[in-house]
């Protein structure tokens, strides 16, 4: 029988598997803008940080780590808690077998779970041809349901070339007259664990 791509909550002892996938984007790519791969402290601390109040989600199949999503904060300000930005992260030889669709799937359940209305992504964009970076996030968040809001021209420096930037949103709820507020997600995960174990079972 054909193993499935099974969900499950991101630990920080993941952190080494999850460094693996995430180092070719920042070596070989633009697909994130960050210059050079952090440590295993470090990246172990982001994965601390973020689940105190956004989702952080692995992919595995047959116990390998196939991929990662994840949300962060939008903006610093009080009223953008409803908003979300998303970040995804596929092993190279993983691409194309549904592992992103399910991670996105997933994070945008729970984030309705928690109240949020928005979800935004912020993706680096070619402007013309290259080698380091395609319109395939870009083509890949269209294909689910995001639009392009904004386009911010040669704002990121990698490889002695000059990216773009867009920003994709998609409005995954009804903006209510009076926002509820928002639950995060360690507090989701404490009092609703068995609605947030639905949705990792898929």
């Amino acid at each position: 029988m054909t193993e499935r791509i099974e969900l499950r909550l991101a630990h920080p002892d993941d952190a080494p598997q999850l460094l693996d996938i995430y180092a070719p984007y920042v070596e070989h790519t633009a697909i994130t803008f960050e210059y050079r791969v952090p440590l295993v402290a470090e990246f172990r601390r982001r994965i601390t940080k973020t689940m105190q109040n956004y989702p952080y989600l692995v992919a595995t199949k047959g116990g390998r780590l196939l991929g990662y999503a994840y949300l962060g904060r939008f903006g610093a300000r009080k009223a953008y808690d409803w908003a979300a930005e998303t970040s995804i992260y596929v092993a190279r030889d993983a691409r194309h077998q549904g592992v992103g669709a399910k991670l996105y799937a997933a994070i945008e359940q729970l984030a309705r779970l928690m109240g949020l209305t928005n979800l935004n992504a912020c993706i680096a964009y070619p402007s013309r041809p290259d080698p380091h970076l395609t319109a395939n996030s870009a083509e890949f968040h269209q294909h689910l349901g995001y639009r392009l809001v904004g386009r911010f021209h040669q704002c990121g420096y990698k490889f002695d070339r000059w990216y773009d930037m867009v920003w994709m949103e998609k409005i995954i709820t009804d903006h209510p007259v009076q926002a509820r507020a928002v639950d995060w997600f360690a507090q989701l995960l404490r009092e609703h664990t068995a609605a947030v174990n639905r949705v990792l079972r898929g």
